[in-house]
């Protein structure tokens, strides 16, 4: 399954207008069927190749957002991703629902050294 472009134009959209953007290096990159959007050279978030949102977030906020938001664990070969999330397509359908999970990746991709 492609990446969806519906929701890679979202991210794209919503990545430009994010706070602090213009000074930031804004990238994309395909990788394993997915279009991931990089932040000053680390991963913030991607379309996956499987569908919805994959997202990068702080691995100390990771336990607290399974439990209180639709995100859950992110696994890569049956293993748990710590510090990346899923979101489900179906839980983004509003701009607002989908920003806020742009504002958490692209933070916290920021925040990391510069590459």
């Amino acid at each position: 399954m492609a990446y969806d472009e519906e929701l890679a134009g979202r991210l794209r959209d919503l990545l430009a207008e994010e706070p602090g953007a213009a000074g930031r290096e804004l990238t994309e990159k395909r990788m394993f069927g997915g279009l991931g959007f990089m932040v000053d050279g680390h991963m913030a978030l991607a379309a996956s190749g499987q569908g919805g949102l994959m997202v990068r977030v702080d691995p100390a906020e990771g336990e607290e957002l399974v439990a209180t938001t639709p995100a859950y664990p992110m696994e890569m070969r049956g293993r748990s991703m710590t510090g990346w999330l899923r979101v489900d397509l179906a839980d983004l359908a509003t701009d607002e629902a989908l920003a806020a999970w742009v504002r958490r990746g692209a933070t916290y991709a920021a925040s990391l050294p510069a590459k």
